[in-house]
């Protein structure tokens, strides 16, 4: 069973008009989710360390709100009157222990939401076995959903992979790397498999668990129908591209050396290459497809993904209100699973 906006509505109503709530709103996946729900009359609050990103960029009837997720004392007032909250924050780009960051924001804002009585957490999270060794990246996306739901409230977690779509930083990675290298000697990530989304099946996801008529808690593993190496998307861009590149498999690229391949190659990595790349050598796929159950979203396959994110690129939709702001934060640090 599924909602339409108008019951949300109804819902809202019920709720005298308690807000939806989004921490993120300048990133990636945050800035357009925001988009999107304003175009659908969403009661809307954002929470932001510095309001003045995005105070010429949202509709009148959006609020902004400064907190800091570091700080619990900010967080009361930015969650009261809040039904549901989505948490599209993390901590890659810190100078310090981004894992100890990761965990602090996730326990505040939860706690909060708990004492605020928020009846709904919906997350992003990162695809990966947890009984493997995971990167400290992916490690530390799965702990942080143990964390939100440890407090109380229910928290819709959305497992994801490799994020197709402009701006997206893999995807942005593997862009630069086909554009600018005619070969390229590939460490063994390369053919660590994955299981992409484009950016508008995610969307899609993240407005269905805000209509989810269920009060359980509950872990959503979405991607697209494909699974395929980074190498294969490699050069699926390059075909689409007309572009033809030769990749040359080595094994002895260490996480520590792919990263300054990369900072040497696409200078915008280089303060989080090595995080990217140790997530890289984990496989991203999905082992249950229970999403596809439960949510109407029939997510497009990977050719159809990169063609129309090289439609937009070339439209030049990757450059909205948010642009100046949202494409700094693209290059300087690493989006949830892109």
């Amino acid at each position: 069973m599924t909602w339409n906006y108008e019951d949300a509505g109804k819902m809202t109503a019920n709720k005298k008009q308690r807000r939806t709530l989004i921490t993120g709103a300048t990133g990636y996946i945050g800035a357009r989710l925001l988009k999107r729900l304003e175009e659908q009359g969403v009661n809307l609050r954002c929470v932001v360390r510095d309001p003045t990103r995005l105070a010429a960029s949202t509709a009148a009837t959006t609020e902004v709100i400064q907190a800091d997720l570091l700080d619990f004392n900010s967080l009361p007032q930015a969650l009261s009157e809040v039904h549901t909250a989505f948490y599209l924050v993390h901590s890659m780009n810190t100078q310090g222990n981004f894992e100890s960051e990761d965990y602090q924001a996730a326990a505040n804002f939860a706690r909060a939401a708990h004492e605020a009585g928020v009846q709904r957490i919906i997350y992003v999270g990162g695809l990966g076995d947890p009984d493997t060794s995971l990167s400290p990246h992916l490690r530390s996306r799965q702990d942080v959903g143990k964390v939100l739901r440890s407090f109380g409230c229910q928290v819709i977690e959305l497992r994801a992979s490799i994020v197709i779509g402009p701006g997206s930083l893999s995807y942005e990675l593997v862009r630069c790397l086909v554009q600018r290298l005619p070969v390229m000697i590939c460490p063994k990530w390369v053919a660590t498999h994955a299981q992409p989304i484009a950016i508008e099946d995610l969307l899609d996801y993240l407005e269905a668990a805000l209509r989810w008529n269920q009060n359980e808690s509950q872990v959503f593993e979405i991607g697209g129908p494909d699974r395929a190496t980074y190498g294969d998307i490699m050069r699926e861009y390059a075909r689409q591209r007309g572009l033809r590149r030769w990749l040359i498999s080595v094994p002895v690229l260490t996480p520590r050396l792919s990263s300054l391949w990369l900072a040497l190659v696409t200078p915008v990595y280089a303060r989080v290459g090595r995080k990217l790349v140790e997530s890289m050598r984990n496989p991203t796929v999905v082992t249950d497809s229970t999403a596809l159950d439960v949510f109407s979203v029939r997510p497009r396959g990977l050719v159809d993904a990169i063609a129309h994110a090289i439609s937009s690129e070339d439209a030049g939709t990757i450059r909205n209100t948010n642009q100046s702001q949202t494409e700094t934060t693209i290059r300087k640090e690493t989006i949830n699973n892109a």
